[in-house]
């Protein structure tokens, strides 16, 4: 899947001056702060969406917005229990939603995708969120998230848009799909200790490093179409590549897709488990195998 061609589907960015001009209309969007911060960082997303946050937004949780049964972090929720959640925002299935972060560009792509693999694709993404609308003087307001009225949505996951443990490890001989890891070059690498607890360095066999961090301008607004298409082409990904992007809990790995998507290539899908699923010291099984460089080398680590 690439960019959207249908004309009732919007581009999956939209500037910080269109969504202001969007805001004086009669029927404004669904705002959405879908703000994560990592485990180390020690910060409250929701508080501070409480000080300042745009217009009528609401937070959308992503730790709460997930599986409740599944022991890693925020991973795809039922189609039930995510149609609920975004009808509590007032969305239904004809809704245009606009979600967006405190960072800039870092963990809204997340919920624009989690909209697009249950089926919504009138969604997207605010380029440079939060701190570019406030560089520019536009207008924030502070407290709870205003009421709003129940939507109805109904969601339908598609099934090719993620993917899980069991076909990544398939997909380490097959390689009929390029692996694209959004983290750190240094925790690719496995030089560096994870966030998380209890998980090992390095990266999946036959994974791609590609910073998520390389894909964004200086101001925090992602790439244009042709350096995107540099990037990724640099990174071996083109027209016919069959992607999956991933990261350390499938937040940041979204901004891969998001990319893919803006620069008219294969969106391919998401791996959702990531690095905390793969990586993990002990899972129940047999520990995944695990690729780390060491001075210009590969170690593999198969568990054994």
């Amino acid at each position: 899947m690439s960019a959207p061609t249908d004309p009732n589907t919007p581009d999956p960015l939209i500037s910080t001056q269109d969504l202001a001009a969007l805001l004086d209309e009669a029927a404004a969007p669904v705002l959405l702060d879908a703000s994560f911060y990592l485990p180390t960082e020690g910060k409250d997303a929701m508080a501070l969406f409480a000080e300042a946050h745009l217009p009528g937004a609401a937070f959308f949780d992503i730790d709460r917005i997930a599986d409740p049964e599944s022991d890693l972090p925020h991973m795809l929720p039922s189609e039930a229990d995510f149609a609920r959640a975004v009808e509590a925002f007032g969305v239904s299935n004809d809704t245009l939603v606009i979600v967006y972060d405190q960072r800039g560009l870092f963990s809204a792509p997340r919920a624009w995708w989690m909209f697009r693999a249950f089926g919504h694709d009138r969604v997207q993404v605010l380029d440079g969120g939060l701190p570019k609308w406030r560089r520019e003087g536009l207008p924030v307001e502070a407290g709870p998230a205003r009421e709003a009225s129940s939507g109805r949505f109904t969601a339908r996951l598609r099934r090719d848009l993620v993917r899980n443990a069991t076909q990544i490890s398939a997909n380490i001989e097959a390689e009929d799909e390029a692996l694209l890891d959004a983290r750190s070059a240094a925790r690719y690498a496995g030089s560096v200790p994870e966030p998380r607890p209890r998980m090992r360095s390095g990266h999946v066999p036959g994974a791609i490093s590609l910073p998520f961090t390389e894909l964004l301008a200086e101001d925090g607004t992602l790439l244009g179409r042709d350096d995107l298409r540099n990037r990724f082409a640099e990174a071996g990904i083109g027209p016919g590549t069959r992607p999956v992007t991933m990261c350390g809990s499938g937040v940041t790995a979204a901004v891969l897709t998001l990319g893919l998507v803006c620069a008219d290539l294969p969106c391919g899908a998401l791996y959702d488990g990531s690095w905390t699923e793969w990586g993990a010291e002990d899972d129940g099984a047999a520990m995944r195998p695990v690729e780390r460089m060491e001075r210009g080398t590969r170690r593999r680590d198969d568990g054994r």
